[in-house]
């Protein structure tokens, strides 16, 4: 990972980076031909593409390739879930290491129980203070490249009030962590609370119809935030129009035309230049020793 490419870049931006989510390398490619400073792989939508719900039946191996493919397929950062960090201090250990060889430029682990729910439903546990602490300390530690975020994201507020996720918050930055991350704050004071009261850069998750009523970024930024993960955008998307150009079929019986042939997919996907690369070594002279 070049010094250019981390998470730390991000934050020496003015104002605050937007960064939608995908889960997988065409949702990524398409995040980054938008013309976005960052990407982000969604634990949630990684779960769904291999049929399950977001319950934390996702491997750290499952989690950990998705995010290596995801991060192979474009040339901007790629901020990944990491869940829990997939068990104790050792698992958080060799969880970073995975991630961080893979091209990921960040990650963010949470304080839930293993296995944890997705951030706005109902039913969360969280670990005592020192066990998150430990995680992200470890987390820190793990890292081999200065340029390899840690975002620290406590789900506390759910469980254990606001004033405790605010402390988490607060704590795991004095741990080493990069940026926090309160997740599923319930009210728009809460919402606009948290970059006040806590100490560091701040990450908000825009989850439409979940806890946190909030989705106009431009307020989040005057509220002090630094990033804007949007997990949920693209699969969103996804399902919408599948569903509705599988309807269509079904009632039509006609494919319908797009606005863009095989081909031009393709290009979309660096056809042209793996293209000129066969064409290159078809073009070598066979009969030179």
């Amino acid at each position: 990972m070049s010094e250019s490419s981390g998470l730390g870049t991000l934050l020496a931006a003015p104002g605050m980076t937007i960064v939608p989510g995908a889960y997988d390398a065409i949702g990524a490619r398409l995040i980054e031909e938008a013309g976005f400073a960052a990407a982000y792989m969604t634990g949630a939508g990684t779960a769904l593409a291999r049929g399950y719900p977001d319950l934390g039946l996702i491997t750290m191996t499952e989690m950990v390739e998705n995010a290596g493919t995801m991060a192979r397929a474009i040339g901007i950062p790629l901020i990944a879930d990491a869940d829990t960090g997939f068990g104790n201090e050792l698992n958080v250990t060799r969880c970073v290491r995975e991630y961080e060889a893979r091209g990921v430029a960040a990650i963010h682990i949470e304080d839930q129980v293993m296995p944890k729910r997705c951030g706005h439903l109902d039913g969360k546990e969280v670990v005592s203070r020192q066990e998150f602490l430990a995680k992200i300390r470890a987390a820190v530690a793990a890292r081999r490249h200065p340029g390899f975020g840690i975002i620290a994201r406590t789900d506390a507020r759910a469980v254990l009030g606001f004033d405790e996720a605010v402390w988490r918050a607060n704590a795991a930055l004095d741990a080493g962590a990069d940026m926090a991350f309160v997740e599923a704050t319930q009210t728009l004071d809460e919402a606009a609370s948290v970059p006040r009261l806590v100490a560091g850069p701040c990450v908000l998750n825009v989850v439409p119809g979940g806890r946190t009523p909030l989705s106009d970024l431009g307020e989040a930024e005057s509220m002090g935030y630094r990033m804007a993960i949007l997990p949920a955008l693209v699969f969103m998307a996804t399902i919408d129009a599948a569903d509705a150009v599988l309807a269509t079929l079904r009632r039509t019986r006609v494919s319908p035309p797009r606005e863009q042939n095989i081909a031009q997919m393709f290009r979309r996907f660096d056809a042209d230049r793996w293209d000129a690369l066969r064409s290159r070594f078809l073009g070598e002279d066979v009969t030179t020793p």
